[in-house]
């Protein structure tokens, strides 16, 4: 399985518009950061986790000429904003299919409707095949996915995990019966947003205690703000098996 980082970055992104703060000014390109996004890959299958407001300029990036569908998380701008930009996708193929929970297919149905609506729709909008999906194992091509709820603030969202790959983000919660999920794995993809506390995220040490807890072999830090500090400063203080990923970072396993 290959996964890549397409975006690592928090709401804004890094730089954040009008930003004078030192990781916005960064020459480091590990301290640029686009909108957090996953692509997964096995055998011919291509899947994004999140299209959020930068998707078209990962998919160039990335030179992404196909996908087989895309996973929400939940329904923030930010890991949504993108919707609109899947039309090359669904001209190639007619449709592209989404997976997600039925309230954030209800927030997309409303904020597009000229893309799920049946009626007069424009010739130029894209379509999407709805998959709603609960917190149960689920197929995507030839490979079970499992859910994995989690709280963001007061809302309820979903981490994703493939074989021994888990992908969490937005999370400030997670409860001890969701963590029976997360045994045994080889990564874990988990946000870290600052040093800071925050309401609805973890900060770093909240997500290094959740790592110290689950002992993946090994753990990637996302959805990352300007807050947390330079990429190559705050890599020193991390533990053996933690690293903070970055844009276009590609791990195969």
């Amino acid at each position: 399985m290959k996964i890549t980082f397409l975006g690592t970055g928090t709401s804004q992104g890094i730089p954040v518009i009008g930003c004078k703060h030192g990781v916005c000014l960064s020459k480091d390109y590990k301290d640029k950061r686009l909108r957090s996004s996953v692509m997964i890959e096995w055998n011919t299958y291509t899947f994004i986790i999140d299209c959020g407001p930068d998707f078209r300029q990962q998919m160039i990036t990335n030179n992404v000429l196909d996908i087989d569908g895309i996973l929400f998380t939940h329904f923030h701008a930010d890991h949504t904003a993108g919707l609109d930009d899947i039309r090359p996708f669904s001209q190639k193929n007619g449709y592209v299919p989404v997976f997600a929970e039925k309230s954030v297919v209800e927030n997309l149905e409303e904020r597009y409707n000229y893309i799920f609506t049946s009626e007069n729709k424009y010739w130029g909008a894209p379509s999407v095949e709805i998959n709603i999906i609960s917190n149960k194992p689920f197929l995507l091509g030839n490979k079970e996915v499992i859910p994995i709820e989690v709280k963001h603030g007061k809302l309820d969202i979903f981490g994703f995990r493939f074989d021994n790959f888990a992908y969490i983000t937005d999370a400030n919660f997670i409860s001890d019966e969701e963590k029976e999920k997360l045994q045994n794995l080889d990564i874990l993809v988990i946000n870290a947003l600052r040093i800071d506390p925050h309401p609805t995220h973890f900060n770093l040490e909240s997500a290094l205690d959740l790592i110290k807890e689950l002992q993946p072999k090994k753990a990637y830090l996302t959805h990352i703000s300007h807050k947390l500090g330079f990429h190559e400063e705050v890599s020193k203080y991390l533990p053996d098996n933690v690293f903070l990923a970055y844009d276009e970072l590609i791990l195969n396993y």
